[in-house]
């Protein structure tokens, strides 16, 4: 159960921590303090309803399908060696500076709106949440639910840290070599789950 918690909470944080749309907005608005907690609590509890949805519904549909869920583990693997690949891509092409334009105070209305739509809107988050996370929650039967609590707790904890954190980050991720340190970080470590899938 204690391996199930725990590996749901780091390859939700591995799966999470790629950069992308959502992750740069949550990181501008913590680097301009401007409602960080409203975009953090969308994002975080965003992922909870997805997470606990791929949980839920992965877990009854391969119960009805046997089959499902060695299907589900190979694509999860396939995906996982693809979605690494192209981390290691974006650090051989060089990183992105994170440098806010120093605008106006944006509204609140504006902000939440433009946090769902990045979190809703983005097909990966779906594939992350519900497709992966519930496909390799299977693999820890009958801890499936405890692996899910992990992964939100690393979410939870993921976009925390990113929005609050971001004020301390912003001198760092001013320089696109920190966004190629983070690259090669993150598709290391989505290399090692998927190896860890295959061989564990």
């Amino acid at each position: 159960m204690i391996n199930a918690l725990i590996a749901g909470f780091f390859v939700a944080i591995s799966l999470i921590a790629a950069i992308g749309a959502q992750n740069a907005f949550v990181l501008r608005q913590g680097i301009r303090r401007e409602h960080v907690g409203w975009v953090v609590l969308i994002c975080a509890a965003s992922d909870a309803l997805l997470i606990a949805a791929g949980v839920a519904g992965f877990g009854a549909v391969s119960k009805r399908v046997p089959w499902l869920a060695d299907a589900m583990l190979w694509a999860g693997v396939a995906f996982l060696l693809v979605y690494g690949a192209l981390r290691f891509w974006a650090a051989w092409q060089g990183g992105e500076a994170l440098v806010p334009a120093p605008n106006a105070p944006v509204a609140l209305r504006r902000v939440i709106v433009t946090c769902l739509l990045l979190t809703w809107a983005n097909p990966h988050v779906y594939l992350d949440t519900v497709v992966l996370i519930g496909a390799i929650s299977a693999q820890y039967a009958p801890h499936g639910p405890v692996f899910g609590i992990g992964a939100a707790a690393g979410s939870v904890s993921f976009f925390t840290a990113l929005g609050f954190g971001a004020r301390l980050l912003a001198p760092v991720m001013a320089r696109p070599r920190s966004w190629v340190v983070l690259e090669v970080i993150v598709g290391a470590t989505i290399w090692t789950i998927a190896a860890a899938l295959v061989f564990g």
